[in-house]
């Protein structure tokens, strides 16, 4: 006869053993059971889908379909910025460089978006300069790239989303027009009052400010203005037109200086780093989103690269990423951004991990019902079970992030859709569908 303490240890074992295998054959019964809503979705069938959901507690992959084959994220892009500012940029963001010499202080750009943007409202730079008894020069040069990121379209200069990039941008590197009256506007910044004018030839429709494509030229039709107006244009940047606009804002003179950025050059804190992740990520902000990764270029040299600053990312962070990814922009606005599914998942883990508190995580995230580019997607609940990240481009219309389950597990997923002429609003259904569906069974 067995001693009792050896059928105590087989009883553990046995145990241990029930407990593994009923793991296994939860995931595989979820596994059979989404197959089969894939396999049964009509509407899937009618396009490019890819799909990954992960189990971050036991690290394994539950279902794949198509996720090791590349599609174009649009905004799931903003997952990779986001990522990448977690592991390289402080609690409080570098909102400028500087250096005192004499009776100047001589400042340059860090590509720190937050500066009087209009959501984030941050004055850390503002305040830095206007408290300055010196006389301000600001240095030019630092980036390397255009004024658009790579493969964007360039029918879009005139739309808000699409606003250019600078070393230095301030107010969002677009002009505001609000109603003032029905026969007026309110111009923010007002140095680009004068380049506003009436187009006397449209005499009917909505009012609407258009620019020129090459030149900062805003026209509007000759009708009435109506109450809660309001129109964001990028306009056309220059290095004049960044002094012209802080010292009209600061209301002190600025000069411009061509001077190479010292080593011992200080930094003025800004906003902080988690804020600013949440103002990109609710509504999903190109303007943020790319010159987050110009910030991120900041920690590594001298030179503001997009280019430069993604592939230092990708050669030191992303090494464990199961593909390897192109990635061009820090929005998703380009079409050449192509990743996986399975990286978007395994991506998420690692911010998940990184963070390493889900309640922080999710309230940096849209949320389904509730908040940002997820409010409308989902019914209203009483508690929220997605947090996600959005990607739309024509024909593109992705989700990828966390859902919580009736069972209160936390899974991993990334629903990307490719290649598509119907209805957006008919994809996004069905993939709500979908999640919903792993909601309310696992």
């Amino acid at each position: 006869m067995f001693p009792l303490k050896n059928y105590n240890f087989i009883f553990i074992i046995l145990i241990l053993l029930l407990c593994l295998s009923t793991g296994c054959s939860t995931d595989k019964i979820i596994s059979k059971k989404v197959a089969r809503e894939f396999k049964n979705s009509q509407v899937i069938k009618q396009y490019q889908v890819g799909f990954a959901l992960y189990n971050p507690t036991d690290k394994k992959m539950i279902f794949q379909k198509d996720a090791d084959r590349y599609f174009t994220p649009a905004s799931n892009t903003k997952l990779y910025t986001f990522f990448a500012s977690l592991k390289m940029l402080p609690d409080l963001m570098p909102a400028l460089k500087y250096t005192e010499q004499h009776d100047s202080l001589i400042f340059w750009g860090t590509g720190d978006p937050a500066f009087l943007q209009f959501a984030i409202k941050d004055k850390s730079a503002y305040n830095f300069l206007l408290a300055s008894d010196k006389k301000l020069f600001f240095s030019p040069g630092r980036y390397s790239g255009n004024f658009f990121g790579e493969g964007w379209a360039w029918d879009d200069y005139d739309y808000y989303y699409q606003p250019e990039i600078t070393e230095m941008p301030i107010m969002d590197n677009m002009v505001t027009s609000t109603y003032a009256s029905p026969n007026k506007i309110n111009i923010k910044p007002k140095v680009f009052a004068p380049c506003f004018e009436i187009d006397s030839t449209q005499k009917t429709g909505n009012f609407q400010v258009r620019r020129d494509f090459l030149t900062n030229r805003f026209q509007y039709p000759a009708v009435a203005v109506k109450p809660g107006y309001n129109q964001q244009n990028p306009y056309k940047t220059t290095t004049q037109l960044t002094v012209e606009i802080l010292a009209d804002t600061l209301h002190k003179p600025i000069g411009i200086v061509k001077q190479k950025i010292p080593k011992d050059a200080k930094t003025v804190p800004g906003a902080k780093r988690d804020s600013v992740l949440k103002y990109m990520m609710l509504p999903s902000d190109n303007f943020i989103a790319e010159h987050l990764l110009l910030v991120c270029a900041n920690q590594i040299g001298d030179t503001l690269s997009t280019a430069k600053a993604i592939e230092y990312i990708t050669k030191n962070y992303l090494s464990f990423l199961p593909d390897q990814v192109k990635w061009v922009d820090g929005s998703g606005l380009s079409r050449q951004n192509l990743f996986t599914p399975r990286d978007n998942v395994y991506l998420l883990d690692s911010i998940y991990r990184l963070v390493n508190n889900p309640e922080k995580l999710f309230d940096l995230f849209p949320a389904g019902g509730k908040s940002g580019t997820l409010k409308s997607a989902y019914p209203k609940t009483s508690e929220p079970f997605v947090f996600g990240k959005t990607g739309s481009l024509g024909g593109v219309h992705n989700q990828s992030g966390y859902v919580l389950t009736q069972k209160g597990k936390t899974y991993i997923f990334s629903f990307m859709n490719n290649n598509f002429v119907k209805p957006t609003a008919e994809v996004r259904a069905e993939m709500v569908r979908i999640m919903t569906y792993i909601h309310d069974h696992f």
